[in-house]
C-alpha cells in the first residue's frame, strides 16, 4: 500500500526504511520486546465478547462471561492496583468503634457541668481499652481521652469538696466561739 505524498514535503518515514522515533538515549537500557500472548479464535478486541452459554447477559448488554478461552478473574485486575491498594470506588473496611469508649468519653465531657458522671466515664474508659485490646476494635484515643478528663474532673471535684469542708468547719468554729 502506497501512500500518497505528505503535503508538508517531508518524506514518510515508513517508505524510507527509517525509524520514525527520535534516536535512541544510549544512556538508557534496552529491553527486550515481550511477545503477545496468542488470542483464542474469533477474538475481536473491541467488540463486547459473545455469550456462551446463550442468552444470559449483564445489565450493560455485554456477556456475563468472559470469552471462551480466557479465565474468569476476580476482581478485575487493573495495572496499579495489585499492590495494596483498593480500586477506585472501593476502601478499606472500616473497624467497628467500640460503643463503651464512646459512652465514657460522653459522661467524662458530661462531667463538666455535673461532676458526678466523670469518674463513671474515667472507669468506663479502663473497660473500654481493656474491651479494645482484646476485640480489636477502634476508639482507644476516645476512651484515653474519658480516662484524661474524666479523672481530671473528679480530682478538681474532690478539691472543691475539700475546699467546702474546710470552709463549713471554719465557719462552725467562728460562730460557736462568738456566743
Amino acid at each position: 500500500m502506497t501512500h500518497p505524498p505528505q503535503a508538508s514535503g517531508w518524506p514518510d518515514p515508513a517508505s524510507t526504511g527509517q525509524p520514525s522515533g527520535p534516536p535512541a538515549d544510549p544512556t538508557l537500557p534496552v529491553y527486550p520486546q515481550q511477545p503477545v500472548p496468542p488470542q483464542p479464535p474469533g477474538y475481536a478486541p473491541y467488540q463486547p465478547p459473545t455469550d456462551p452459554y446463550g442468552g444470559m447477559k449483564s445489565d450493560q448488554g455485554t456477556a456475563a462471561y468472559p470469552p471462551p478461552g480466557y479465565p474468569a478473574t476476580y476482581p478485575p485486575t487493573q495495572p496499579g492496583y495489585g499492590y495494596g491498594y483498593p480500586p477506585p470506588g472501593y476502601g478499606y473496611p472500616q473497624r467497628k468503634t467500640n460503643s463503651m469508649a464512646i459512652v465514657a468519653l460522653v459522661l467524662s465531657l458530661i462531667g463538666i457541668g455535673s461532676c458526678i458522671t466523670a469518674p463513671v466515664g474515667a472507669i468506663l474508659g479502663h473497660v473500654a481499652i481493656r474491651q479494645i485490646r482484646q476485640t480489636g476494635e477502634s476508639g482507644e484515643g476516645m476512651a484515653k481521652a474519658a480516662i484524661i478528663v474524666g479523672w481530671i474532673l473528679t480530682g478538681l471535684l474532690a478539691l472543691v469538696i475539700i475546699g467546702y469542708t474546710i470552709a463549713a468547719v471554719v465557719a462552725v468554729a467562728n460562730s460557736s466561739s462568738t456566743i
